[in-house]
């Protein structure tokens, strides 16, 4: 019996094994053809479901055959059958063995952290990660789990991470590129390094998607997803993922997840497999329009400074051409005067929307410094790049002038 076959009670913990086979990625199904056929197709799929779309079952728990058999579905915070199409699909696209779904992003991270770290323990990151990333790495783990984040300073550098990492570091996580300020970390020079050292590597791949960046070809071990974001790309669905060796997604899921209980339900699942069909062509107009304005920003004299990988002036611009197909959708910009300037340019958006997300179909703002990276000291927002005048882009699918004279008469207004 196979361990994704087991019941909860007789699942053992996951232990990674650096000398272990990773997946493999030889190419069988192009990328789009896997975004709208893995996990359920017409035909194959047709004695369980006579239908052309994945269904909605909604159901929370499932009956038994017999006493002395499981069935593949017991109840709904472990996995429901639309949930599991959702699930193989993103570990398909991410070329991952297996994925667990969660309530959020945030919901995926801890639900990683706290299954594979025990007290005394300690992961290593920097400080380009999202805001509630940084949130349960600074004060909810170490201060109730007594598990410890250990923050790179020069994450270009690859000593500095071997560095960070001792005989109790259990997780090596980046987030490329990072949001807010769009900093690249070399994923294959930090997986490298991890695993000299025994340690996997998990890369938040939430900005670029697997349209754009493949991580585990690069070398990382677990994938981590919002799907809130450029995944579904129009602010509907809440929901989160991580992808990773099987054995590792069955620990999450029926020793954390199966508890804890912060699931995605059918319904958003059944949502979210609609929207990676077109993902891919999503991806690639969200680019080509962040490309566009974060040229006519940088070119503004009323900004100070654009962070964006695909500009030529980027520090990491080199890197990003290496590791990414195109550079997304999400860029910030700092404009003078800090937070009054800020709020200025945002109150005279007329097109663009400031609201707390990113990737989605409109463009949006969002100002970090008061709303994400809040809990942040000032010494590391200055390390992180947060200016008090910093503005977070994501630009959406309309029509790049129109975003652009928006921006341009509420930069008029400074």
């Amino acid at each position: 019996m196979s361990n994704h076959e087991q019941p909860f009670f007789m699942r053992n913990h996951w232990v990674y094994d650096p000398k272990a086979a990773r997946p493999s990625t030889e190419r069988k199904l192009g990328f789009d053809t896997r975004a709208l056929h893995a996990g359920f197709h017409p035909l194959k799929n047709v004695e369980q479901f006579r239908a052309f779309v994945p269904p909605i079952v909604q159901s929370m728990t499932y009956p038994y055959a017999s006493f002395e058999k499981f069935p593949d579905y017991i109840y709904g915070r472990s996995k429901t059958p639309t949930v599991s199409v959702l699930e193989e699909r993103l570990a398909t696209m991410e070329g991952g063995q297996a994925a667990v779904s969660a309530g959020s992003g945030s919901q995926a991270l801890f639900s990683l952290v706290f299954t594979m770290a025990r007290p005394g323990d300690n992961v290593v990151t920097s400080l380009n990660i999202f805001g509630e990333g940084y949130k349960q790495a600074a004060a909810i783990f170490p201060e109730r789990c007594n598990v410890d984040f250990h923050f790179v300073k020069d994450f270009t550098n690859p000593k500095a991470w071997d560095a960070a990492i001792d005989k109790k570091t259990r997780l090596v996580w980046i987030e490329t590129p990072s949001n807010p300020t769009l900093q690249v970390t070399d994923i294959a020079a930090v997986a490298e390094v991890a695993h000299s050292r025994g340690v996997p590597l998990c890369v938040d791949n939430t900005t670029a998607t697997a349209a754009l960046q493949r991580p585990m070809e690069l070398g990382a071990d677990i994938i981590l997803l919002s799907l809130t974001k450029f995944l579904a790309g129009n602010a509907s669905v809440l929901g989160g993922a991580i992808v990773g060796p099987e054995a590792l997604v069955e620990d999450i899921r029926w020793n954390t997840t199966e508890f804890v209980g912060a699931i995605l339900q059918p319904f958003e699942a059944w949502l979210m497999l609609q929207y990676l069909e077109t993902l891919s062509l999503r991806m690639a107009k969200h680019s080509a329009n962040a490309q566009a304005v974060a040229e006519f920003l940088a070119g503004h004299p009323k900004v100070r400074h654009v962070n964006y990988p695909g500009l030529p002036n980027h520090p990491q611009h080199a890197l990003a051409r290496r590791q990414m197909k195109a550079n997304s959708g999400l860029l910030s910009f700092v404009v003078p005067g800090g937070m009054a300037g800020a709020a200025r340019v945002m109150n005279s958006l007329d097109l663009v929307v400031h609201a707390v997300t990113f990737g989605t179909s409109r463009t949006i703002c969002m100002h970090p410094r008061t709303i994400t990276h809040e809990h942040m000291t000032q010494a590391e927002r200055d390390e992180a790049g947060i200016d008090d005048g910093l503005i977070r882009l994501s630009v959406g699918l309309e029509d790049p002038p129109d975003v652009i004279a928006d921006l341009d008469q509420a930069l008029g207004k400074l």
